[in-house]
């Protein structure tokens, strides 16, 4: 009875991170334009789903392996390279988001790490990679002694736990960074200036349209039939599951808008957009 339970909990966890990677594919491409690698920002878009798929949804997945009855006895190989395998594919993912935020800013001649969450986001990037390098070297391959993998195990065990703490707060800080840069209108000049200066960002000094999120007017990413399908059909059937969840988080009315920030008219400004 208690381990039927835990795998309706490893399923719950797993459904709720595949929930969280499909939303964020239907923000990105329903609100913001959609997908591409050019340079454009269809190419930010692809940002947050590989960090969120990459450091929320498969990092966890890989840390609950151990976790798993089949794992307590037996040969430890297996459960050692499909750990690794998975840490591995989510360091993958993660480097894509990179790239794919770097290569935006870069094309758009924007400043890199400009934001508390460029650095809590990087920070945790480093660490993972250290954190893989060390398991590899240590845990995977056969050169460690036993009383070395012993000392180090709740080294790692730790680190791994917040390295996961780490990716939410930084996917956390950029949905919200993200939002901010959105609904430009939606915060005044003065504390916008006031709250970036506390993470050391001089925001009247940059164009709140050269951003990742400034409204306007975006191309969408040319599709093949079958994407076109998915991306009439996705979309309709998160939007119905979202309003049914979150009423008004469906629709772009101003509840939601109001609910995220209170006080604030849906009917913004479109904010300038630069030419590229």
């Amino acid at each position: 009875m208690a381990e039927g339970r835990f795998y309706l909990s490893v399923l719950a966890l797993s459904s709720l991170g595949s929930v969280c990677v499909l939303f964020t594919i239907y923000w990105m491409w329903s609100w913001h334009g959609g997908f591409a690698w050019d340079g454009s920002i269809l190419m930010f878009n692809c940002h947050p789903v590989l960090m969120v798929a990459g450091m929320v949804a498969v990092y966890s997945a890989a840390s609950l392996v151990y976790r798993l009855p089949q794992s307590w006895a037996g040969p430890k190989l297996p459960w050692k390279v499909a750990h690794a395998s998975l840490h591995l594919l989510a360091f993958t993912l993660t480097v894509l988001g990179l790239a794919a935020v770097f290569g935006y800013h870069n094309r758009q001649h924007i400043a890199n790490l400009y934001s508390l969450h460029s650095w809590l986001g990087i920070t945790t990037v480093f660490f993972f990679a250290c954190q893989w390098l060390l398991g590899f070297a240590v845990f995977l391959l056969p050169w460690a002694s036993p009383w070395l993998r012993s000392l180090l195990k709740p080294v790692h065990v730790f680190f791994g736990a917040s390295i996961l703490a780490l990716a939410i707060a930084s996917v956390i800080s950029g949905i919200n960074e993200k939002l901010f840069f959105s609904l430009p209108c939606c915060v005044k000049g003065s504390e916008a200036r006031r709250d970036a200066g506390a993470v050391g960002v001089r925001l009247d000094s940059l164009r709140t349209s050269s951003l990742p999120g400034a409204p306007g007017s975006l191309p969408r990413a040319p599709t093949s039939p079958p994407l076109a399908a998915l991306r009439h059909g996705l979309p309709a059937f998160l939007g119905a599951l979202a309003s049914t969840l979150l009423p008004g988080v469906g629709s772009r009315g101003p509840p939601f808008t109001q609910a995220l920030l209170p006080g604030c008219s849906h009917s913004c400004p479109p904010a300038e957009v630069r030419p590229s």
